[in-house]
């Protein structure tokens, strides 16, 4: 050891010069206290962590030989960084707690990246007093030969670095309580592993471990065992004999059988067997409630290679694809795999369901009402309904959703959010890629209801036990929450969401170059009661802000409990605690909290705009005319980032005027557009209200709608000069009068947004409302379908011939045409697209008239040409027209003095959302 610490004595001494060079200009006059907080030594985010701990141990303060828990960057540079450990020992004796986590620090991906340690020197055996070594997010590829050496060692986190084997000598750890190897390249465990007696937690997930060695079942304390992601194809025997085992996770390996012995752990409540090749479990398993059996070919057995041929089998799991007219499929309880028609797969595992049950679905476009969302929560779907409701499955089904990814995806995370009898709340949800840009959302859902794609702050979960615990936040290494003995009497769930605020967006607000703000803090839990004892939060301090430099007047807590609608400052209610970095305080229950470090006076409305233009959406909206007929309109909403994008793509076939200023809309925000000036919509759409087109605003959905308009207007004399205005909120029920609406656009509170022009050009000769220069088809009256299940008006097929485009013939050969007749059409249109699809489209509707199943067959030949956001607006019109049907046979009943016939009321079933 002492040639060791010869060795890099040189290093030590010219890192110490360095140090000093480096530091004395920032140190002058400040001291030693604003590094150290009580008996805590924190430098992993501070820059130089190392040239600064030289400099300490070269001052020797007094304060430095009572410090007990040390935390610096793996991202040091790794000479120096051996250099300054091996002063540890004897600048730091009374050293328990060594963090070298690398991580902090991201890719352009937001992944983290690990720290350049390698190994440990030598002299770090001589910290006699160490109970917990955090090496993880390294590059380790052995276990540095000290650490065996530390035997008071409680807890050794080694995750994300690369080691592919541990030493024997980890047997000689007598007081090891908790080891977690995750994420690493381990092949084999050592049989010295089994001689850890005291271990209660072992974590070896992500690993790639084929086989576990029988000595692992002496681990007699053992509580937890987490195996998952590996590639154990067997388990010892004598796994049953871990007594104490209460947790055991299995999940995804290559298990095709487990010891029975494992259904008779005394303690065990949790067995995570999911996506594994289990085809028989022992019957005390599969009855268990503990048991998570999902993903695994129950029941499916492989012909025995050496049973005579004719051997029967047992059949594999059905599998289903539903069309577009289909709603409902069954399910027995040998269970399927079903993929539907909107994109969404099911999978029920052998033994879902204990009898045969029909299983409806339904996809409702995205609604207030039916879409639950936090203060800086984004959507990322439709929603989706599955029906029965409530009734519980004896497995869980796998669900999968698919959804484009968000852009920025830093510090958020994506989940599968359903309705329980206990409210909304969001499941465990992995991701899977589809394709570059299509991800699906899987889960384990026990029931079924309605479910949804959200985005959101990454949320931190923990269970507070009366002991008390500490709650970290995985995006933000600065934001702590320390719960104290005695905080609680029962186990309670606590929730940590952090939210950045962009420091220019800040200094817009402020007008104030050196004003800054910490990340925005949302704390709850489960229980509405207060704590028993004062909770310590910690958060870091403004950036440019240190506890040295700053006015303390200027420092200012502010507390938001909704749903107030003002934030409140507590500074003086409570006692700030500063370090060089961070801010502690102590409340006794739960809600927002956010520094502000200004001069300004009224922080808390500065507080309430900033709050309010981190969950605002800078937006411009478009009103486009389709060049070879005027009459159909897109308007849409595109988030800022966006629109040049989409007017090169839609600008081939579509003209218009220039894009509106940018308004601001919050996610979720209802607005409608009107036509004004001699301008109308031409159909009756569920999505209209006296004339007016309602939308509901999410920023990773589409927020398109293309429509037919008409005019009352003479055309044949001239142009109608028209517009459509953009207002915010539902359509009033008493909708104004244009000259009205044009005096509320100038008021304060106005909910007008903005005003684009529209342009019906003059008709000339015998061109008639829908038909453009070169059209030629003329259009009888025709309704397609029937009023029971709806139809479609001729007017509603115009509809749908302007959005195909080039489309058009995979439609037509999908709707049974043949290609001859293709062929004809295009020559008889030659230079006229809106010819020859007006001529498809209503020559094969006057064919289907009086048919059955007409519309359903459309339905499918559109999403079969890839032309979903079609089919669905079909869907919808067919939606309308079975509602007022039934809504007129109602009338019809009460009138006679019948029954309201039977159905689910209000209060059970939502209204649909608007297409």
């Amino acid at each position: 050891m002492d040639a060791v610490v010869e060795g890099l004595e040189p290093q030590a001494a010219a890192a110490e010069d360095a140090a000093r060079d480096a530091t004395d200009a920032v140190d002058a006059g400040l001291g030693v206290p604003p590094l150290l907080a009580g008996n805590r030594l924190s430098l992993d985010l501070y820059p130089g962590g190392c040239h600064r701990l030289l400099h300490l141990c070269a001052q020797q303060p007094r304060q430095l030989l009572e410090v007990e828990f040390l935390q610096l960057s793996g991202h040091e540079d790794p000479q120096l960084l051996e250099a300054t450990l091996a002063r540890v020992p004897w600048s730091l004796p009374r050293l328990r707690s060594l963090v070298l986590k690398g991580g902090q620090r991201r890719d352009a991906w937001g992944a983290s990246l690990r720290g350049s340690l390698t190994t440990l020197p030598a002299s770090l055996s001589g910290l006699a007093s160490l109970a917990h070594l955090d090496l993880s997010f390294n590059n380790l590829e052995t276990l540095p030969a000290c650490v065996p050496q530390m035997h008071r060692l409680r807890a050794l986190l080694l995750s994300h670095n690369c080691l592919s084997e541990l030493p024997e000598a980890l047997g000689a750890l007598p007081a090891l309580t908790f080891l977690a190897v995750t994420h690493n390249r381990l092949q084999t465990l050592p049989m010295a592993l089994g001689a850890l007696s005291t271990l209660q937690r072992l974590d070896l997930s992500e690993n790639l471990l084929d086989t576990l060695p029988p000595e692992i079942g002496g681990l007699s304390s053992l509580a937890e065992l987490n195996l998952a992601s590996n590639r154990l194809q067997t388990l010892p025997a004598s796994l049953a004999g871990l007594r104490s085992l209460r947790l055991l996770v299995l999940h995804s390996n290559r298990l095709a059988s487990v010891p029975a012995g494992l259904a008779h752990l005394p303690l065990l409540t949790r067995l995570d067997l999911r996506d594994n090749q289990l085809r028989d479990v022992p019957p005390e398993l599969l009855d268990a409630p503990f048991v998570r059996l999902q993903g695994n070919p129950l029941g499916e057995a492989l012909p025995d290679p050496g049973s005579p041929p004719g051997t029967p089998t047992v059949p594999e799991m059905p599998r289903l694809f539903l069309t577009s007219e289909l709603d409902s499929f069954p399910v027995t309880p040998q269970g399927c795999s079903v993929t539907l028609a909107c994109g969404v797969r099911l999978q029920f595992p052998a033994g879902a369901t204990a009898t045969p049950v029909t299983i409806r679905y339904r996809l409702w476009l995205p609604e207030p009402c039916l879409v639950p969302l936090g203060p800086h929560d984004s959507l990322l779907s439709g929603v989706l309904e599955l029906q029965p409701h409530g009734v519980a499955f004896q497995q869980e089904v796998g669900l999968w959703l698919l959804f484009v990814p968000p852009r920025a995806r830093r510090c958020r995370e994506v989940v599968v959010r359903t309705l329980s009898d206990d409210g909304w709340s969001d499941l465990e949800t992995y991701l899977e890629e589809e394709a570059p840009k299509r991800l699906w959302a899987h889960c384990q859902v026990p029931h079924f209801s309605w479910f949804l794609v959200v985005s959101r702050p990454v949320s931190d979960t923990c269970l507070v036990p009366p002991e008390g615990t500490l709650l970290c936040s995985s995006g933000h290494p600065g934001v702590k929450v320390t719960f104290p003995p005695g905080a609680t009497e029962e186990p309670l769930h606590v929730r940590m969401q952090v939210v950045h605020m962009a420091s220019r967006e800040l200094r817009a607000l402020l007008e104030e170059p050196e004003g800054a703000v910490s990340p925005l803090l949302c704390l709850s839990q489960s229980d509405a009661p207060s704590f028993l004892q004062p909770v310590t939060v910690q958060l870091p301090l403004p950036p440019g802000v240190t506890g040295l430099s700053l006015d303390r007047s200027r420092l200012h807590l502010l507390y938001w409990a909704p749903p107030a609608a003002t934030w409140d400052d507590i500074t003086a209610q409570v006692a700030l605690e500063l370090s060089h970095l961070y801010a502690r305080f102590q409340v006794t229950h739960f809600s927002w909290y956010w520094l502000w470090y200004t001069t300004k006076t009224c922080v808390g409305g500065l507080a309430r705009k900033a709050w309010e233009r981190l969950r605002l959406h800078r937006v411009n909206l478009i009103a486009l005319q389709r060049r070879r007929d005027p009459e159909q309109v897109l308007l849409q909403c595109l988030p800022l980032n966006k629109v040049d994008a989409t007017l090169r793509r839609l600008l081939e076939r579509y003209h218009g005027p220039e894009p509106s200023d940018t308004v601001e809309m919050f996610e979720g925000e209802k607005f409608f557009a009107a036509f004004e000036r001699g301008i109308d919509v031409d159909a009756d759409r569920p999505d209209c209200v006296e004339g007016r087109v309602c939308f509901v605003f999410y920023s990773h959905l589409k927020n398109v709608k293309e429509v037919y308009v008409t005019t009352t207007l003479d055309r044949q004399a001239q142009a109608v000069r028209g517009q459509v205005s953009f207002y915010r909120g539902a359509v009033p029920e008493e909708v104004p009068e244009e000259a009205e609406a044009a005096r509320r656009r100038k008021g304060a509170d106005a909910l007008w947004m903005a005003t684009l022009p529209i342009k019906l050009p003059r008709l000339r000769g015998s061109e008639g409302p829908g038909q453009g220069p070169g059209a030629s088809l003329s259009l009888g009256p025709l309704n397609l379908g029937d009023a029971e299940t709806g139809f479609l008006t001729q007017s509603n097929l115009l509809n749908v011939a302007g959005r195909l485009g080039p489309d058009w013939p995979a439609v037509a050969l999908h709707l049974g045409l043949p290609y001859r007749e293709l062929q004809r059409i295009r020559h008889e249109f030659r230079d006229d697209l809106d010819g020859q699809i007006r001529h498809m489209l209503f020559s094969w509707a006057e064919r289907q008239a009086g048919q059955p199943g007409a519309v359903g067959l459309l339905v499918q030949a559109l999403e079969q040409s890839d032309r979903q956001d079609v089919a669905e607006e079909v869907r919808a019109v067919l939606e309308l027209g079975r509602r007022k049907y039934q809504d007129g046979i109602r009338r019809t009943s009460l009138a006679a003095g019948d029954l309201t016939p039977p159905g689910p009321s209000a209060s059970q079933t939502p209204e649909p959302a608007q297409a």
